[in-house]
């Protein structure tokens, strides 16, 4: 097994990875959390019906009392309203302040969950266990909770901390394609700001990449989880170094809310952010036009992505709402080489317009 420790204050966790650890779930919460606990899977119909019973079995072998609830599958439902409808459920359930809330999904999942659980009671026991790539690399890590509002993503959350995270990269072999293909751009987003070995084991390892290795796709989580769990645990708030996580989400962002949260899954809304901010990069002299070639290069190569039908000018004005924005001033991440990434706030409007313009004509080839 990988243990890798997020060190974050008062209380520090560890993000567990293992092809198969899904069926020792329950021998592992039993030495993390206390015996009274009650557990409260929190769950979406593909995943409660995939792996559910695998779950279920292995939290009641080790003794845990567990129900699970369903939330709607998709981004339209990561809304306050599922967080009350869920609230609701738990408090008929008799669950109190010894409730530990599983976040048993992706990243929607996680997001809801989480903010519920740092809500519910003024706060209960989370355990992430991520199902998607997406929520494995990325969002089970690091604490960020929240949910949507019509205006943007993640206006209203919360910094709620998992007692642990549970990453059985094994459950991944269930993902449809697109979902898979999804999350593998934020695991590339990490060797873009971090980690260059990661960014050319994408270059050089595509087709293990493409036909889920194991061992190479265990590999890619790690090392991903790796690099967040040191950003986070640096700045755990996002109010310095956590912001480099942002690359590609500020115009992704914006690309999600214009087109409704129905026609991108978050992981290619930010392929079409970094592909973005790697030209805006480049045309604000920051990264050399080969290395911007080659993070456009690199994330077209993880699988085709979606046509955007959007005005530009709506993203740029979607920005300006970004809750990234600080001081009225929109930051941008911008990879000034394969590794190294800055926060730069004062981009003129003609460069994001002109990388706006540009994923526009790139989705449509």
């Amino acid at each position: 097994m990988i243990t890798i420790a997020v060190e974050v204050k008062p209380r520090p966790y560890d993000a567990l990875i293992e092809n198969g650890l899904l069926a020792r779930a329950g021998a592992l919460l039993r030495d993390l959390l206390p015996a009274a606990s009650r557990l409260f899977v929190i769950t979406v119909a593909p995943v409660r019906q995939k792996w559910g019973k695998k779950l279920m079995t292995s939290l009641a072998a080790a003794g845990f009392d567990a129900k699970m609830l369903d939330i709607p599958e998709g981004e339209r439902f990561k809304r306050l309203a599922t967080v009350e409808a869920l609230a609701e459920k738990l408090s008929s359930l008799g669950a109190d302040r010894n409730a530990t809330i599983l976040a048993f999904g992706g990243g929607v999942c996680g997001d809801v969950a989480g903010f519920l659980a740092s809500m519910y009671m003024r706060g209960v026991e989370l355990v992430q266990i991520p199902t998607t790539v997406l929520a494995q690399v990325d969002a089970s890590v690091g604490g960020k909770t929240g949910v949507n509002l019509k205006a943007g993503k993640n206006l209203i959350g919360a910094f709620w901390q998992p007692r642990a995270v549970l990453i059985d990269p094994g459950v991944l072999s269930s993902l449809p394609e697109r979902e898979y293909r999804a999350g593998l751009y934020e695991a590339l987003k990490c060797g873009v700001i971090g980690n260059p070995d990661l960014f050319r084991e994408f270059e050089e390892h595509r087709e293990k990449i493409a036909k889920r290795d194991p061992t190479t796709v265990e590999r890619l989580i790690a090392e991903s989880v790796r690099l967040k769990a040191h950003v986070v645990s640096v700045d755990e708030k996002e109010n310095g170094l956590r912001q480099v996580l942002n690359f590609g989400h500020t115009i992704g962002h914006a690309l999600e809310a214009e087109t409704g949260y129905r026609s991108l899954l978050h992981g290619e809304a930010v392929a079409w952010g970094m592909i973005a901010a790697a030209e805006v990069a480049a045309g604000v002299g920051k990264l050399a036009d080969a290395e911007a070639l080659r993070i456009r290069e690199a994330t077209r190569a993880i699988g085709r992505l979606p046509s955007l039908d959007v005005k530009p000018k709506n993203i740029v004005r979607r920005l300006q709402s970004d809750k990234k924005k600080r001081y009225g001033r929109v930051h941008f991440v911008l990879p000034t080489e394969i590794g190294k990434v800055e926060i730069v706030s004062d981009v003129p409007e003609s460069v994001v317009l002109a990388a706006v313009e540009e994923i526009l004509e790139l989705s449509r080839g």
